[in-house]
């Protein structure tokens, strides 16, 4: 896997976990590999999984089923996106690969979890394999588990955005006695804390809370400039919903000396850059320079 240095002094180095596969990236492609094995197991021919307008998750559940022969299905929250799908690049991208949307109320996406909710999806769609929101399950774990390896040990600190909790608790669950995992999470809140904690073996992590910009989704424009600035010394490109946040974070804590001054850092890049498209619509409905 390719790496970068990032800040030589402090020893930074991003892992590019986003090259692992051009539409099913990063941490999407970690948590669906056992997944998608155990539906096979299973004898499962269709994938239903759950998103927002421009998950990440959505376009690789979409794009693997392609790949793979598994029908796809997305129950998406809100209803609104039910006539923006050509306008929305997420949804039209899962659509050309042949997922079905079926799209519901906010409110009713709080019961995506309740039994209830799910039988009446068995009974509208049939039979299906079920893959949470974001990929995060067991299985996603032990996918997340293989991101880092032998060589991986002399680092001090590994970082990593948070959304679901999945990729976090797999590189906490193969971290060393003298590491620190650190998570920054993409939502405003540390209520993550308690979904990690049904997967993560260790104690050795923690949440860095202050860089979410306003929460999920939210952004403001010195991340923009900070995202185009990054793209433009390292030739890297970061989302704007986790990633970006994330290495804002790491050079914000560096300068404020968080770190030790030796401190080997590792961050972990997890992909998410299809989603830059659908929020540089946004950016230009605000009238706020866009990511390049």
């Amino acid at each position: 896997m390719d790496e970068i240095i990032l800040y030589a002094n402090n020893n930074v180095v991003m892992r590019r976990e986003d090259l692992i596969h051009p539409f099913i990236s990063g941490n999407k492609y970690r948590k669906l590999k056992y997944n998608l094995q155990k539906a096979k197991a299973l004898n499962k021919n269709t994938l239903l999984t759950f998103g927002g307008a421009y998950s990440n998750h959505i376009a690789a559940t979409a794009y693997a089923g392609k790949s793979y022969g598994f029908k796809t299905i997305g129950i998406i929250r809100g209803e609104e996106l039910k006539d923006k799908v050509e306008s929305n690049p997420t949804l039209k991208f899962a659509k050309s690969c042949g997922m079905q949307f079926k799209f519901v109320t906010r409110e009713a996406y709080r019961n995506k979890l309740e039994n209830d909710f799910i039988e009446n999806l068995k009974l509208e769609f049939g039979d299906f394999y079920l893959v949470p929101e974001g990929g995060t399950n067991q299985l996603a774990v032990k996918g997340c588990e293989e991101i880092l390896n032998i060589d991986d040990e002399c680092f001090d600190f590994i970082c990593c955005c948070v959304g679901t909790g999945g990729t976090i608790s797999g590189l906490i669950n193969t971290s060393k006695p003298h590491q620190k995992i650190l998570g920054f999470p993409a939502l405003k809140g540390d209520f993550i804390r308690e979904d990690i904690r049904k997967f993560a073996k260790k104690e050795n992590w923690d949440l860095i809370t202050d860089y979410h910009f306003g929460g999920y989704g939210k952004i403001k424009p010195e991340l923009i400039t900070f995202i185009n600035d990054f793209k433009r010394k390292y030739n890297v490109l970061l989302d704007p919903v986790y990633t970006g946040k994330m290495m804002y974070g790491i050079f914000d804590l560096i300068e404020k000396q968080f770190f030790p001054e030796e401190a080997k850092i590792l961050a972990i890049h997890t992909g998410g850059l299809q989603g830059i498209d659908g929020m540089n619509i946004k950016l230009k409905q605000k009238g706020w320079p866009q990511i390049e």
